[in-house]
């Protein structure tokens, strides 16, 4: 690259979009500064997936990466196929970064380490002669010599560096999840200064509060193979999901609550229900006939002792509570009628939606930049030359299995080609 077009680019924050769009700036021949508040590199990335780093999702095609990004996924047709989600396991692999796919296509590093990554992500900066700095952001300078032009890029203010020039910025702030983490959303409050339009800011990804108090009985519990259905004031199935939810203090939580949290786009106004089917894999004749099964070897027994084996020991005493049988009815006893509601309750224990937890809690952020103001094709703004996007501060978002992660990737990479 000539030195002509070698530019001087400034990436603003030290996330997987910051780092990818820095290192990939870097690669092609630009001057390129990563500038992140926090002393270390990828402090939210080091506790995704339980701290194992669920890198990307190993599905077939670009087409469904794009079904599985809920809020504007076709804004990102050309992130995706710029770095799919190939390319990414590729990416990291060369780094020397080994993967594995588990359940549900999620891919991870053998080393089951989230570190891993990002020590893989830094080396990736550090090798291509990216500067890192240790700093805030106060705000972003632009400048033009007409009035009737756009506002071009001039550089940052720091707070301890003070000006930094530059041709290019590149913000990869994230949202407002995890704010521990450093995500305080300074990022859109400079897109707004600048002439960009934020989209409502909201929870995605979190945990649930509801209204059953029942639930401080079985706090711990991990449900696996069940599935759900959210309904929503009209009763409409809005969204459905197979895979593993918890019980915590605050409600319930797991990936298949926080993939059916982005379906609760009105959770002030509407009325949402959860729907729990315990035995997904069985049909309600065929659970019958599992529980005629159980209560054959358990005949002169207590109701309360013949379903160790039909659901978790910390479930039995709410459901016998919910079923209204007698806890020490003999099993021999027990009619038709109450079988059957038995099995009606199992399919479909009902659960009130009270409200989200706090942004705090969520794994992302809904909501951020309007896509209508980024350039698809680049992730420049469309109102600033010379500033781009990256990552979750733009209004995209995902459900649970990688999608989010990619999506980081993708536009990271693609604002660091384009810059």
């Amino acid at each position: 690259m000539s030195d002509f077009s070698r530019k001087n680019v400034i990436v603003i924050g030290g996330g997987p979009a910051g780092m990818i769009a820095a290192g990939t700036a870097a690669e092609r021949g630009h001057n390129v500064k990563l500038i992140e508040q926090n002393k270390i590199l990828g402090k939210k990335l080091l506790i995704t997936g339980k701290g194992r780093c669920n890198l990307t999702n190993a599905c077939d095609d670009v087409e469904t990466l794009i079904q599985n990004v809920p809020t504007n996924g076709n804004f990102l047709y050309s992130a995706f196929y710029t770095f799919s989600n190939m390319a990414v396991i590729d990416f990291f692999n060369k780094l020397g970064v080994e993967t594995k796919v588990e359940r549900g296509n999620r891919v991870f590093p053998v080393s089951d380490k989230s570190s891993d990554v990002v020590e893989a992500l830094r080396n990736y900066i550090i090798k291509n002669n990216v500067e890192i700095i240790n700093d805030r952001v106060d705000s972003i300078l632009t400048g033009n010599d007409n009035s009737d032009e756009k506002s071009r890029i001039s550089g940052v203010m720091c707070s301890k560096r003070g000006k930094i020039s530059a041709d290019r910025v590149i913000i990869a702030t994230g949202g407002m999840s995890y704010q521990k983490t450093g995500s305080t959303g300074d990022g859109y409050f400079w897109a707004e200064e600048l002439g960009h339009t934020i989209t409502d800011i909201r929870h995605s990804l979190v945990p649930v509060k509801v209204k059953e108090d029942w639930i401080q009985d079985v706090l711990g519990l991990t449900l696996k193979n069940i599935s759900i259905k959210v309904k929503n004031s009209k009763n409409k199935t809005i969204y459905t999901d197979f895979g593993e939810m918890m019980f915590a203090h605050f409600g319930l939580t797991g990936p298949v609550i926080l993939s059916a949290s982005a379906h609760m786009k009105n959770i002030k106004s509407e009325h949402y229900m959860i729907e729990l089917d315990l035995k997904p894999g069985l049909s309600e004749k065929q659970l019958d006939e599992r529980i005629l099964r159980d209560f054959s070897e358990n005949l002169n027994k207590d109701f309360k002792n013949s379903l160790n084996k039909l659901m978790p020991k910390k479930l039995i005493d709410p459901i016998i509570e919910m079923s209204e049988i007698d806890p020490l009815k003999k099993v021999n006893s027990i009619t038709k009628s109450e079988r059957t509601a038995l099995v009606k309750l199992l399919k479909c224990i009902k659960f009130s939606v009270v409200d989200f937890c706090p942004i705090e809690q969520a794994i992302v952020t809904s909501g951020g930049i309007n896509v209508k103001e980024i350039n698809p094709s680049t992730m420049e703004s469309k109102i600033v030359d010379g500033l781009f996007f990256a990552g979750e501060i733009i209004d995209v978002d995902a459900y649970t299995g990688g999608f989010n992660l990619q999506i980081a990737f993708s536009s990271g990479f693609l604002a660091g080609t384009s810059c």
